[in-house]
């Protein structure tokens, strides 16, 4: 199976810098979708950004400028360095995979981002 796990978040000031990681570990196929999504509080789970093996990104208009996605593919990881951070930013942030004929989703545990204001 597929296993993610995430690091890096924490409590920021706004305006400030944080980066992402998630590491995923298991079978992992050469062709697949990682991305970062985040749920606020009394919020639904949003699409923050992803990037295909191919290296195609997409982000959400809100953090489009601020947020970059990249990923080491020899290392199954993806990262998220998100810049000028603001508080609506805050949120449990968590990496996701997506591959296989099925289009499987796989989850980490969530990583907790919090910017002050």
């Amino acid at each position: 199976q597929v296993q993610l796990v995430e690091s890096g978040g924490g409590l920021v000031q706004a305006g400030g810098s944080l980066r992402l990681s998630c590491v995923a570990s298991g079978t992992i196929f050469s062709t697949n979708y990682m991305g970062w999504f985040r749920q606020g509080e009394g919020k639904q789970r949003e699409l923050v950004a992803s990037m295909s093996s191919g290296g195609s990104t997409n982000y959400r208009d809100s953090v489009k400028g601020r947020f970059t996605i990249s990923r080491d593919s020899a290392k199954n990881t993806v990262y998220l360095q998100m810049n000028s951070l603001k508080p609506d930013d805050t949120a449990v942030y968590y990496c996701n995979l997506v591959q296989g004929t099925r289009l499987n989703n796989y989850w980490g545990q969530g990583t907790q981002v919090t910017v002050s204001s």
